[in-house]
């Protein structure tokens, strides 16, 4: 209870990292309920692990190309950071976009090894980086460092972006996304939508591992729709309950890691695996008893 009174204190010293975890708590179940629908759950694990690898390719081009970095704080690092992986992050959901389009080869193998690339590039490159021994090679790890009153702005700025145009085209997203037929015949542009929709995956998921790495965007990327999609009847309660789900794991797996002095990111993710788990065991074991109750 002392650990829970500290978290919730005004003064507490990682404040701000909490703030964030629970935005991207709140805020990454509601694109990756579109990712989960739209069976694109393989892209919702290996664009967290580009829009990293952008971020390391970021911070090394000064290195590389024997520049010097102001370093203003945090602003300099965090506006190429966040360059970086936004760059890759809509350049990687673009290009794979289009393969899948094309239906051609192995979408899971091309998508693997961007994945298996990524990561590996990741931390080979931030491992001979000066901006890498500071902090942001720990945070490709899952480990959510002290977060700037800065880069908690900009995470609410862009997470609030996506999600205010996620509700304004929030009808023609769904349309396109799961009755492209009847979307060609009323005569929508499915090409611009689905080309919005990837941008706003996109920039969700860049400001997501700018923030908190890699291993905790993906969690909540999916995790909390996964399990929201076992309990929900319609797309409003899978959107609404896959949110609350992502935040309350997010504060929750704060509350434990900081007890009991574990990282925070594998602790969100194992918290997500452990609830949809639970909730899948539940509902095989409820719909069996209904099955042998109505005799079929």
């Amino acid at each position: 209870m002392d650990a829970l009174l500290q978290i919730l204190s005004p003064g507490f010293l990682l404040r701000n990292s909490i703030y964030a975890s629970m935005l991207i708590g709140f805020a990454c179940p509601i694109v990756g309920v579109f990712l989960v629908m739209r069976r694109l759950v393989f892209m919702g694990v290996a664009l967290p692990q580009i829009s990293s690898t952008g971020i390391a390719v970021a911070l090394s081009l000064p290195l590389w190309l024997g520049f010097h970095v102001a370093n203003q704080g945090s602003l300099s690092p965090h506006a190429l950071a966040f360059a970086g992986a936004t760059t890759f992050s809509l350049g990687a959901i673009m290009v794979l976009a289009f393969l899948e389009r094309r239906g051609k080869g192995q979408p899971e193998g091309r998508i693997g090894t961007a994945y298996v690339t990524a990561a590996a590039l990741s931390i080979l490159i931030l491992s001979k980086n000066p901006y890498g021994e500071i902090g942001w090679l720990g945070l490709l790890k899952g480990e959510v460092v002290t977060i700037s009153n800065l880069d908690l702005v900009v995470t609410a700025a862009a997470l609030a972006l996506v999600l205010i145009g996620l509700a304004v085209c929030r009808k023609e997203l769904l349309l396109v996304c799961f009755d492209r037929e009847m979307a060609i015949t009323l005569r929508k542009n499915v090409i611009f939508w689905d080309i919005l929709l990837y941008l706003m995956i996109g920039l969700t998921v860049s400001t997501a591992v700018l923030s908190v790495g890699p291993l905790i965007t993906f969690g909540f990327l999916l995790l909390p729709a996964l399990t929201a999609h076992l309990l929900a009847r319609t797309m409003k309660q899978l959107t609404i309950l896959a949110s609350l789900i992502g935040g309350g794991a997010a504060f929750l797996g704060f509350w434990i890691a900081y007890k009991w002095d574990l990282p925070v990111g594998p602790t969100d993710v194992c918290l997500l695996s452990s609830l949809y788990g639970t909730v899948w065991l539940l509902t095989r074991l409820l719909s069996s008893r209904t099955k042998r109750f109505n005799g079929t």
